[in-house]
């Protein structure tokens, strides 16, 4: 019997648009994410530690949420303003407040609006003193849960985002919290599109620019400080598919309004997603050697949904490379050969091809049967 390698080329049928536009942004550090596929869209110092202002609030949302979740804290339970909290968080420093009071009691609901909403700088202190102890404790479990969930350029001192040269996060990090929040508490995360919160007779508005121009947006947080400049990490959810973008190191408010506005409309205009295979497509049927059955069909063994810039749709190439016969015995899921696929500037991908079921082998007296067919015929 003679083996041989074949090479099929498939084509991935997409109709290519116009050539993809280069995009430039003002930010200085940027990230720009497809939530379902995990493609990076765009990235410019991405992985660089910054100051994430404001913006490192979504690890103390994460934390409030987990022990929601996990039962140890309620909507309904009451924190504790304390004085620390007061002087350290309220209007008086000059950052974003909820207008707490001291010794006011404050529900874990309320604190949780006044964190995403209004930003508050004095929640954030309430619920790390109240969770944790102390802020500097909380702090510290935030840069742990921070390493459990593979943020690698992440570091907290505080639960505020209050400048402090050891309170730094990378964009990318800002991403890959975002799209966890998003994906492990579904029925919180309407909070992040409430436009308005009142606490003590105070009406403050979601500091979001987004929530207010921009079709789909429903997310997340917004940063200032003079070290960060202004900064915004933002979700934009249209027709099933989210984008998500962290940027920081712009100039003004309404730089970071256009900016994200700018870049989010490129990601939905000049990408889409693409599903290229999934689990157990049949990809080739392939003969069999000294088998019960006289072929065996190639699957894939897994999914490959991609985000792709829309001008190099029509240029993925797909191969599928196997041997052929394939000896029997095979067992289902055995590997028989790859599927490559090749994407426009990035790596070749390649996944498996595995058998669809099980072949015995041949008896004895078929064996010798099928020996002589190929020596006379040369067929399998």
């Amino acid at each position: 019997m003679i083996i041989k390698r074949f090479a099929l080329v498939l084509f991935f049928a997409v109709v290519a648009a116009a050539s993809a536009n280069a995009m430039e942004t003002k930010a200085k550090y940027v990230i720009l994410v497809d939530a379902d596929t995990g493609d990076y869209l765009y990235a410019k110092d991405h992985q660089k530690m910054v100051p994430p202002a404001s913006m490192s609030k979504l690890m103390t949302i994460y934390i409030i949420l987990e022990k929601l979740r996990n039962g140890e804290l309620s909507l309904e339970d009451t924190f504790m303003v304390s004085e620390n909290a007061w002087r350290k968080g309220g209007a008086a420093t000059g950052g974003s407040t909820m207008f707490l009071k001291i010794n006011e009691k404050v529900t874990v609901e309320d604190l949780l609006r006044g964190i995403i909403i209004q930003s508050g700088n004095d929640a954030c202190i309430v619920a790390a003193e109240n969770i944790s102890g102390s802020e500097a404790t909380f702090a510290g479990d935030m840069t742990k849960k921070a390493k459990e969930l593979g943020l690698k350029n992440s570091s907290f001192v505080n639960s505020t985002g209050l400048p402090d040269p050891d309170q730094k996060m990378s964009m990318e990090d800002l991403a890959i919290l975002s799209k966890t929040i998003i994906n492990e508490f579904p029925e919180f995360y309407h909070l992040f599109s409430e436009k308005t919160f009142t606490h003590n007779g105070i009406k403050q508005g979601n500091r979001n620019p987004l929530l207010y121009n921009m079709y789909g947006a429903d997310g997340l947080k917004t940063g200032h400080t003079e070290e960060a400049g202004f900064c915004l990490t933002a979700s934009v959810k249209r027709d099933g598919r989210r984008l998500i973008s962290a940027m920081s190191g712009m100039s003004s408010m309404k730089e970071r309004s256009e900016e994200t506005e700018k870049l989010m409309s490129w990601g939905f205009r000049e990408f889409s997603n693409y599903n290229i295979t999934n689990k157990g497509d049949v990809i080739k049927e392939i003969p069999v050697w000294m088998g019960e059955e006289d072929s065996v069909k190639l699957v894939s063994a897994e999914d490959v949904f991609l985000t792709i810039s829309k001008s190099g749709a029509g240029k993925v190439k797909v191969t599928a490379v196997y041997d052929k016969p394939v000896k029997a015995p095979i067992k289902k899921g055995d590997k028989l050969g790859e599927l490559k696929i090749e994407v426009p500037e990035r790596d070749i991908i390649t996944i498996s091809l595995t058998a669809d079921k099980d072949i015995a082998k041949k008896g004895i007296f078929s064996r010798i049967i099928a020996n002589i067919k190929y020596l006379i015929f040369g067929v399998y």
